[in-house]
């Protein structure tokens, strides 16, 4: 088993994820808030 060495982890995949995952939480709170205001205005 290999020794741990600070910093030397590679780690471009968790970033590429992370980045999706923000994206997307980004998507949904837009979709949200527009969903929210069309039945705001159209609510009759």
């Amino acid at each position: 088993m290999s020794e741990y060495e600070r910093g030397k982890m590679e780690i471009t995949s968790h970033e590429k994820t992370f980045a999706g995952f923000l994206k997307a939480i980004v998507w949904v709170a837009v979709v949200t808030i527009a969903a929210l205001i069309f039945l705001a205005l159209f609510n009759s």
